[in-house]
């Protein structure tokens, strides 16, 4: 039996960061959305003594190698599988490629044979924090450490040009930089953020400037200061907002479509003209759940 579905990666339009938690992690209020850049991922059981995760560029253990062993343990009873990865998010780049990865193969394993929804949820939620947002692709507000989700509403129209850097980012290290240069928010206005956002995500509005903002992009500039140039040239471009995504480094530039448009040319146009500076520049838009569910092949 084969499975095949699409591991959208995903762009943090709002990132505000708060105290840190017991358990080590911050608090965290965020506005996400799923984008067709994405990887491919193809599962088909087979007679094996184990599960097999092939994804060339990523080591095993990985998180997907987690996810698997991790539903075997909730009492997941399929047929032993492979996992083949065909990346096309950057790794390492801030945009949530392995977790898109772990929540595709979660979403596949459901598919597969079946598991319960609370295990499911759990276990997406030990993963990592981004996983539980990506289970199910499109708009997301997620608070607490990123784990506590809401799908919303989709937003206007609008694209993105996605600008990867030849670098990679520790979540880890930017969070710890982050807390070195003093970026959390106050807790007063850390507190005031749900409502806030709450207060102008309407179906089909804009968000509004104010909201596209990454407390960890100081942090990430801090580390990678190839960022800076990279943000200048996506504003050059036309992109109504340029920003780091989640800890970086890759850059987004956000495009608003304007009359009976929904800005895809524009962020076409923003990436052709910054290809020959930054290989692997492109556009994206934002995608919904279908776009990430698996089907038999």
């Amino acid at each position: 039996m084969r499975l095949v579905a699409k591991a959208p990666g995903k762009v943090n339009l709002s990132l505000f960061v708060g105290g840190r938690r017991p358990d080590g992690r911050h608090e965290l209020v965020t506005l996400l959305e799923s984008v067709s850049l994405a990887d491919e991922l193809e599962l088909v059981t087979r007679v094996a003594l184990d599960d097999e995760v092939v994804c060339p560029g990523v080591e095993e253990p990985n998180i997907v190698s987690r996810a698997l062993a991790g539903l075997r343990a909730r009492g997941w009873d399929a047929p032993r599988v492979q996992v083949t990865i065909r990346k096309r998010i950057p790794i390492g780049a801030g945009m949530g490629g392995g977790s898109a990865d772990a929540a595709a193969v979660l979403r596949m394993a459901e598919r597969l044979a079946g598991i319960d929804e609370g295990a499911l949820d759990e276990l997406a939620a030990e993963l990592g924090s981004d996983v539980p947002s990506q289970l199910t692709p499109g708009l997301v507000l997620g608070t607490g450490a990123g784990n506590e989700v809401e799908l919303r509403a989709p937003l206007a129209e609008h694209a993105f040009v996605i600008v990867p850097l030849p670098h990679r980012l520790s979540t880890a290290e930017v969070y710890a930089e982050a807390d070195r240069l003093g970026l959390r928010d106050d807790e007063l206005e850390f507190v005031a953020k749900v409502p806030d956002l709450w207060s102008v995500l309407s179906p089909g509005a804009r968000l509004p400037g104010r909201f596209v903002v990454n407390d960890l992009e100081p942090a990430a500039v801090s580390l990678c200061p190839d960022i800076e140039g990279a943000l200048s040239a996506v504003r050059d471009a036309g992109a109504d907002h340029a920003f780091v995504s989640g800890s970086g480094p890759t850059v987004a530039g956000l495009f608003w479509g304007p009359p009976a448009s929904d800005g895809r040319e524009l962020a076409e146009a923003a990436a052709s003209a910054l290809a020959p500076r930054y290989p692997g520049a492109c556009c994206a838009v934002p995608v919904q759940r279908d776009f990430g569910f698996p089907l038999f092949a």
